[in-house]
């Protein structure tokens, strides 16, 4: 093998592992987002667990692999035998790889869960379209294994989601929610751990399809082969190192900014993920995790009543699903055409300079990244006051945050919880003039009803001197009422209810 090629190659195999170290930190939020929100396991022992069953997933099966490496490509285009047109298709999938890192960079800045997956083909399709036209593309291919999947799976995991959330709750209607609760944090901590064995098996595949293109591309390896192991070995070693390093940012997103999800709808939606995941590989569909992950979300905020889904939030996501194929795919044709430009000189320095673009802008998303910082100290704080305030102004009337907030006040005060209220001032001034102020003043009030029933939970069920046995009737009414009854019972606050100025 010539040097120049050798250098190429191994620049191409250095950077699929770097995409899949991106996939597994940008994916982690699918298989442990919900299990970190409920608080079944801890954010750093959610990751590790799902870094070393990403590994086991890796050598799971290679269906998907063999759809990567022969069903996006038209390899009958190239002609591997000639070693100018096998470098060409090495470009190509370089190209294709700088597509789908910067993609996943960028919606993991801004938190968006978006396809890894789709990032990666679609760098393909646009490397592939600029290289060789529409016949370099396997277009009948793309429809049937990944834009109609792509289109089914989110909703399919939503209705699968949503009926299981129902039946959950329906079952379960008598059991006293504490007891519930702890129980399904034991089971979610084993459908977490299928999810990232069936991320494993999925997505640590379309690697492993990369590298063995870059094989066949130089002549190492043929269409027929299978997949070498040292292949599955370091592609599986790459997601895990990924999977470990986080992705807060995704994580915080699926869950907390969707729907507030307890433990029995996080149980319901990891068990309809890895259920869907596991079929999909097994059949070679390269299925995006995320499509699923979040379909599955959605679909347990419609099968809890009283649960609500941020369908702002959720609209973003489904944004950013709908152009990650043409945004991947244009970065992948300008970076080809990049590498074709400089390439005159020698095709060496055409992709030496398309590194030195891919690492300045992973430079510049790294460093905006510290600005804002999101880790395993901050995952599970509430969804952030102005993602809330944003969504209600797009979702309420200026007199429904009126009447909205007036109930919340009442409720506050009807429960003896007056000093609350009193730490709020309420302007006496017309409402429509100052609707914002006072849809910030309701989350204000909101935050503090959550730190106070919190509290309140955690005296009726840890302190031992308030649950005498004499009074076992009384325990089991505080058990089973709503925060609101269970406030009422409570004698009142040693505090002066604020006068009526004030309110």
């Amino acid at each position: 093998m010539d040097a120049a090629v050798f250098i190429i190659l191994a620049i191409v195999v250095l950077t699929a592992l770097a995409f899949d170290f991106t996939n597994g930190f940008h994916d982690t939020g699918n298989a442990m987002a919900t299990s970190i929100a409920t608080k079944a396991l801890k954010p750093f022992n959610a990751v590790a667990l799902s870094a070393a069953l990403n590994v086991v997933g890796a050598f799971l099966s290679v269906h998907v692999a063999a759809t990567v490496a022969s069903g996006i490509v038209d390899l009958g285009s190239y002609n591997l035998d000639n070693p100018q047109e096998g470098l060409n298709l090495l470009i190509v999938v370089f190209a294709a790889l700088i597509g789908a890192i910067l993609w996943n960079l960028l919606t993991w800045l801004l938190g968006l869960p978006s396809s890894s997956s789709h990032a990666l083909f679609g760098g393909m399709i646009g490397a592939a379209f600029a290289a060789m036209g529409s016949q370099g593309v396997e277009w009948s291919s793309i429809v049937g294994k990944i834009v109609i999947p792509a289109l089914a799976s989110p909703v399919i995991a939503a209705l699968v989601s949503a009926t299981a959330t129902f039946l959950i709750y329906w079952v379960t209607n008598t059991i006293p929610n504490r007891r519930k609760v702890e129980h399904f944090r034991h089971g979610q901590i084993i459908t977490a751990s299928l999810i990232s064995l069936a991320h494993g098996a999925g997505d640590a595949q379309k690697t492993m399809g990369i590298i063995f293109l870059a094989l066949i591309a130089t002549g190492n390896a043929t269409e027929t082969q299978r997949v070498p192991v040292w292949v599955i070995v370091v592609c599986a070693l790459a997601i895990a190192l990924g999977t470990l390093s986080g992705g807060w940012r995704v994580i915080r997103t699926l869950g907390k900014g969707l729907v507030e999800i307890e433990a029995p709808q996080g149980m319901a939606a990891e068990a309809t993920s890895a259920a869907i995941i596991l079929t999909s590989a097994a059949g070679g569909m390269a299925l995006s995790t995320t499509h699923v992950a979040t379909g599955a979300i959605i679909g347990t905020g419609l099968g809890k009543k009283g649960s609500k889904v941020r369908w702002g939030v959720a609209k973003r996501m489904v944004s950013a699903w709908v152009i990650t194929l043409p945004c991947a795919g244009l970065v992948g044709y300008a970076t080809w055409w990049i590498a074709a430009l400089f390439g005159q000189v020698h095709p060496l320095i055409g992709v030496l300079v398309d590194l030195a673009l891919l690492l300045t802008m992973v430079g510049i998303i790294l460093v905006r990244s510290h600005q804002d910082k999101v880790d395993a100290n901050n995952v599970n704080e509430d969804w952030s006051q102005d993602s809330k305030a944003s969504e209600s102004a797009q979702q309420a009337t200026p007199l429904e945050v009126e009447k909205a907030l007036e109930q919340d006040i009442e409720e506050i005060l009807g429960a003896s919880m007056d000093a609350t209220a009193a730490s709020v001032q309420i302007p006496n001034v017309s409402r429509r003039e100052h609707i914002q102020r006072l849809r910030e003043e309701r989350l204000e009030l909101a935050a503090r009803l959550r730190d106070i029933e919190r509290e309140l939970e955690e005296i009726l069920f840890a302190d031992e001197s308030l649950v005498a046995p004499q009074h076992d009737s009384t325990v089991q009414d505080l058990v089973t009422a709503t925060p609101h009854q269970v406030a009422a019972s409570l004698p009142p606050a040693d505090v002066v209810r604020p006068d009526s100025e004030d309110k």
